[in-house]
């Protein structure tokens, strides 16, 4: 994935103009316009690099700086100060509040990106040291082509085959404001947990809040549970309320598997890039076949090499379209198909407990404990072989 820089400076000019040429050189940008949006930002957006302005009408780049080191989730970030303020003094004193470089304004595009790559290459050793990959848990996605095809279903039950393997600390988070099953499908009653958090400001959407709404299950995962009141559904919540939950939630378990609804809906839009991994889950007939291929070239477009095709076949029939046939119409290799079993998911759901609890001997819980050991598998591991 690109290094994403956070680019803070409250003249709008001057955030599209570094911006624009920062995504030239291949890297992501994220932008606040305010010093007081900055602390947030980095919070939810977790940049490789921050480029701040000094000059600016509510709180100054130093007083930022400063606020940045303090925290112990923003402290490693390395930090260049980009100012019109061009005294030694004023490059003292940001050295002083903790930047890692001083750049004066104007300068060219090319000296900028030169002081960008350097202090990215002095920090990517101090960082994987303090920050080693296996500290965050991997985040996978599960997505629904339409309604009904059995994303809740798979989700839940994916996590708790991770949990059964017991090498594993998995929790699973429900992104359907106001439409959440997984709660239900749990046999659990408490389900606000989702709406208590992305009630709180950003800033202070951290992991010590999330760990209080967490739920444990006897199956050995927790789980952040979204209601089924409809009004939550309406919710306004910043978007990068998403991502401090979802960057919270990888320091709490591993891996972290979100239940994310159906369709191209403005959550998936937000979250698609921070996951790892995306599960679409279809069923194989022609009406979904249709929707599933053009919501998979909109996730390829927008965060390619993620998406990992899961059939679910939802009834024993002759009619359905072969899996050879579903690789060739989505242009995607199928990475399991998991077998109809109406009877025992209308059991499980009754019994609130999950599929592989209700039947551990079962095909399809085989199917699903194989597919388990495939996505919980790191990038690039597991292999390339389709589950059955």
């Amino acid at each position: 994935m690109p290094e994403k820089i956070l680019i803070v400076d409250d003249d709008i000019d001057s955030l599209k103009l570094i911006g624009l040429m920062l995504q030239r050189q291949g890297y992501e940008v994220a932008a606040a316009n305010a010093g007081n949006q900055a602390l947030p930002k980095a919070l939810a957006e977790h940049p490789d690099l921050i480029i701040l302005d000094v000059m600016m009408p509510d709180i100054n780049g130093y007083e930022v700086c400063k606020r940045l080191r303090a925290n112990p989730e923003t402290k490693n970030i390395p930090i260049i100060m980009f100012t019109a303020k061009t005294l030694i003094d004023d490059k003292v004193i940001g050295f002083e509040a903790g930047a890692d470089d001083y750049l004066t304004k104007p300068t060219h595009p090319s000296e900028l990106a030169s002081r960008v790559k350097a202090v990215l290459a002095r920090s990517a050793n101090t960082r994987r040291v303090e920050a080693p990959t296996s500290s965050r848990g991997m985040a996978i996605g599960v997505l629904g082509a339409k309604g009904g095809v059995g994303t809740t279903t798979i989700a839940l039950n994916l996590t708790t085959a991770i949990a059964q393997s017991g090498k594993e600390n998995p929790i699973v988070a429900d992104f359907r404001l106001g439409m959440g099953t997984l709660g239900l499908y749990m046999g659990m009653g408490r389900s606000t947990g989702m709406t208590n958090v992305l009630s709180k400001p950003t800033a202070e959407i951290r992991p010590q809040l999330l760990e209080t709404e967490l739920v444990a299950h006897v199956a050995g995962f927790r789980a952040l549970l979204s209601s089924s009141r409809p009004r939550d559904a309406m919710m306004n919540f910043s978007p990068d309320a998403l991502s401090a939950v979802i960057n919270g939630l990888r320091t709490l378990g591993r891996p972290v598997v979100f239940d994310l609804g159906s369709g191209f809906n403005p959550i998936v839009a937000r979250v698609q890039r921070e996951m790892d991994k995306l599960l679409v889950v279809i069923d194989p007939n022609g009406v979904t076949l249709a929707v599933a291929r053009e919501l998979i070239r909109e996730l390829d477009a927008n965060a390619p090499g993620r998406t990992n095709v899961v059939i679910v076949n939802r009834a024993q029939s002759s009619t359905q379209t072969p899996w050879q046939e579903v690789e060739q119409l989505l242009g995607q290799e199928i990475r399991a198909i998991i077998s109809a079993a109406p009877e025992l998911a209308f059991q499980a759901a009754e019994a609130g407990k999950p599929i592989i609890l209700m039947q551990p001997n079962a095909i399809v819980t085989n199917q699903i404990m194989k597919l388990a050991d495939l996505v919980a598998a790191p990038q690039g591991a597991g292999g390339s072989e389709m589950l059955a």
